[in-house]
């Protein structure tokens, strides 16, 4: 967020506040008993440098670190889905302990959290959707491993 914040779009206290959220968020796989976390990257999030060669390497192996832990799932959704990838913009889906389900799609200014079925059943096929046509798990921690290597 040091770019938004070099921009104007935020200031230094809500780069902070975004900071800490995430943070929060990243603890919870830490948990004794921790959330079952599925991922689905569009390939653009490991190929955009962000940061500097030294920035991107570490959060390439971030996600490789991601992969591996017993509680979660990381597919890279390619390039080569072109026109058939199902979404545009950041989508969440969680599973709640009751097991209903809640979406939470973002877009450049703001969420949208929805607790309606009607609403989040469309968007769990399209997830589920995505999902198959993705790679798998072993496949993108692949990729990952030869954009390390500056081989892909």
């Amino acid at each position: 967020d040091a770019s938004a914040v070099a921009r104007g779009a935020i200031t230094p206290d809500q780069a902070e506040e975004r900071l800490s959220l995430l943070l929060d968020r990243q603890a919870a796989l830490m948990r004794p008993v921790p959330p079952l976390v599925v991922a689905v990257l569009d390939e653009s999030c490991v190929r955009r440098p962000v940061g500097g060669a030294t920035a991107m390497d570490a959060q390439l192996q971030h996600l490789v670190d991601f992969a591996e832990r017993p509680n979660t799932m990381l597919q890279l959704a390619p390039y080569s889905m072109g026109e058939h990838r199902p979404f545009n913009r950041a989508v969440n889906l969680l599973t709640l302990a009751d097991r209903s389900v809640v979406s939470y799609v973002e877009s450049q200014t703001r969420g949208h959290l929805d607790r309606e079925l009607a609403s989040a059943v469309p968007l769990m096929r399209d997830y589920h959707q995505l999902q198959a046509m993705s790679l798998s798990q072993t496949a993108s921690v692949d990729m990952i491993h030869q954009l390390r290597k500056g081989t892909s």
